[in-house]
């Protein structure tokens, strides 16, 4: 047979004359098919046929196109989507897919063949033959083994379809002695990847929107493959709104048009953005909503000086904490909300330039001040419970915002007080009276003291109007006079004028010398004359009977008049 020749030195000669051929055809080939600095040979795989061309994935943004007469001019058998091949790689065509050539990889002829190619670590052709433990057999013009590890492929159901593949591999290991050839296509594959990984970050620019593959997702965020690089959409960039994994918004397998946020060169590292390719939502916002509206939204965090609400997605406004309540001392929000609840606020304003919305949740409710001062008059009896204790005095809840303050020295009649604590409790409900509103303060200043028993109310709960008591004067003016009734009892009483009996201005014609007589001698022993006529009839610190004239519990007023 002409292509067997059992002369060694023979068979080396025609080996290389057969390399060196191969060698000028593969020149000739690439200066046909070059397309300057930027061409590479990469291997591809068939996406799809067409009647005049056959779509190749080289692992770019776009495919590759490669005429289907070029095929039958270099393979043999018809091209089967899935399969790989080996192509040059050109410019873009009118249609914008790469220009594609196909290329034969040299496969060794004898053993000194493979002995030069394992030397130079060249990439050689072989062909799957089968699949066996371990791996698989590989013909490369002798039988080689190739480790599935080494294969290229990770899954172990997609190894079935390696078989009868044409391969581009890279002999490891070369025992001539035992026959032994160990090949590796995933290190080819691997340089392939790096060729194009800096082939395509060199077509890469920041800002650019570029469409990619979801390969990967992690919490934190998703690998995605934007043409034989891998980006990072990190979980922050993939939606205005609150993500709390990327899971929740991608999947392996999605395929997402995507901004390139940064690329660094050094690192080889790119981010992603997807939420960038979205309108802003603040944009929205500056024209939605207004300071002064009523909002709704969901608290969406809660923190040590506030709660944050959710209003659009990517916009949460701030209730900070002094904006919680009217008049209760929140010390946390928690005290009042709960994360996740839905709540309505007042807008208090709104800068879209730093991202910031100020909310009101009191604001919301109604200020309480408003009507306090029809329902807490002054003088008027009010109930409510005590919230706290200090040195000068307690406050007491009167209503949903509404607090009023009662001084130590309002507490108690009974004595003098050194704390609150001695008369009062937190959470214990009193009664007091209300002693001074002031709206503008927002204070209410209360009295428990006032509403104590005193030595009057039982004095007066204790006697009845027409009673006869006796008393002390205290002090006269005119025709009233203060009378002491007893420790701390006071009352009034109108006091008459002595008159002149109508018998000492016209003496009855009838009376006898002797009546008037014993008259004239009664009025000197009262003081005699007419000095007496108009003057009062009691004097201070006489005791007098006096007559219950009228008692009043709610003013504690005695109104008493002379009993004789």
């Amino acid at each position: 047979m002409d292509n067997v020749n059992p002369d060694p030195f023979v068979a080396e000669d025609a080996s290389s004359q057969e390399e060196s051929t191969f060698a000028e055809l593969l020149s000739s080939f690439e200066q046909q098919h070059a397309d300057g600095p930027g061409a590479e040979t990469v291997t591809g795989t068939i996406v799809s046929i067409g009647s005049e061309a056959i779509l190749i994935d080289v692992g770019r943004k776009t495919e590759g196109s490669l005429p289907l007469s070029r095929w039958h001019e270099t393979e043999k058998g018809e091209p089967k989507v899935g399969a790989s091949v080996a192509v040059s790689v050109g410019p873009r065509n009118e249609e914008g897919y790469y220009e594609l050539s196909t290329i034969r990889v040299a496969r060794p002829k004898d053993w000194s063949g493979l002995q030069a190619a394992f030397a130079e670590k060249r990439v050689i052709a072989g062909t799957v033959v089968e699949q066996i433990k371990g791996g698989f057999r590989v013909d490369i013009g002798v039988r080689a083994f190739m480790p599935g590890s080494r294969s290229g492929v990770r899954e172990a159901d997609e190894m079935a379809n390696l078989v009868g593949q044409e391969i581009q591999c890279r002999i490891t290991k070369l025992d001539v002695e035992k026959e032994d050839v160990v090949v590796d296509r995933r290190v080819v594959l691997e340089e392939e990847q790096a060729q194009r990984r800096q082939q395509t970050f060199s077509e890469l620019k920041e800002g650019a929107v570029v469409r990619g593959r979801v390969r990967t997702v992690m919490d934190f965020g998703a690998f995605v493959d934007i043409g034989g690089v891998d980006g990072l959409l990190h979980v922050v960039d993939m939606s205005y709104g609150r993500v709390a994994k990327a899971s929740d918004l991608v999947n392996p397998g999605d395929e997402l048009e995507l901004k390139i946020l940064k690329i660094d060169l050094k690192t080889m590292k790119i981010s992603l953005g997807l939420k960038q390719l979205q309108e802003d939502p603040w944009t929205v916002a500056a024209e939605k909503f207004h300071v002064g509206e009523r909002v709704s939204g969901v608290v969406s965090r809660l923190t040590d000086f506030g709660a944050f609400v959710e209003l659009l997605p990517g916009v949460d406004g701030l209730i900070h904490l002094s904006e919680l309540s009217w008049n209760k001392r929140v010390r946390k929000p928690e005290d009042l909300l709960k994360s996740g609840e839905r709540v309505e606020a007042v807008v208090l304003q709104i800068n879209p330039a730093e991202r910031r919305i100020g909310l009101g949740y009191k604001q919301a409710l109604g200020d309480p001040w408003d009507t306090a001062g029809q329902k807490f008059a002054v003088g008027s009896t009010v109930e409510g419970r005590v919230t706290s204790l200090t040195q000068f005095g307690a406050f007491i809840e009167l209503d949903e915002g509404i607090e009023g303050m009662v001084h130590i020295s309002d507490i108690t009649n009974e004595k003098r007080l050194d704390h609150p604590k001695e008369k009062l409790a937190k959470g214990q409900t009193v009664r007091a009276v209300v002693l001074e509103f002031d709206r503008e303060k927002r204070r209410i200043r209360l009295g428990l003291k006032q509403l104590e028993p005193t030595t009057v109310d039982h004095y007066i709960s204790e006697h009845q109007p027409g009673q006869t008591v006796s008393g002390r004067l205290v002090e006269v003016q005119g025709n009233r006079a203060k009378v002491e009734l007893g420790e701390g009892v006071m009352a009034v009483c109108q006091l008459k004028a002595r008159e002149e009996k109508q018998a000492d201005a016209e003496p009855r014609k009838s009376a006898d010398i002797g009546s008037l007589g014993a008259m004239l001698a009664a009025k000197w022993k009262q003081g005699g004359g007419n000095d007496t006529v108009g003057k009062p009839a009691a004097r201070p610190g006489e005791i007098r009977s006096f007559r219950i004239a009228h008692l009043d519990l709610a003013k504690r007023l005695i109104e008493l008049e002379l009993a004789s």
